[in-house]
């Protein structure tokens, strides 16, 4: 995935590297902890439950912004624990 600046509730897409499948995501937050970028996403269900995934910014050697899904359990969970913190009274994170 590529992007520039971000604004909440931007729509981002996200190819899957595996199947190549493309979805689309709301922006719902985004933290920075020991230097890299995450963002929370999710699928944009406005209307209750919705899925989020968290997505870590990595950079190419041509200065080219990629995102990759976070899969390390323990890398995971700090970054859940920090939206968790920063989401507002109306939105309970699961995790």
């Amino acid at each position: 995935m590529k992007t520039g600046d971000l604004n909440f509730m931007e729509k981002i897409q996200f190819m899957d590297p595996d199947t190549k499948e493309v979805s689309e995501f709301a922006v719902e937050g985004q933290t920075q902890l020991n230097g890299v970028r995450y963002l929370l996403v999710s699928d944009g269900n406005e209307s209750g439950d919705s899925e989020a995934y968290i997505l870590k910014e990595l950079k190419t050697q041509d200065e080219e912004v990629l995102y990759e899904m976070v899969e390390d359990d323990v890398e995971f969970s700090a970054i859940a624990k920090v939206f968790a913190e920063l989401a507002d009274e109306e939105t309970k994170l699961i995790y």
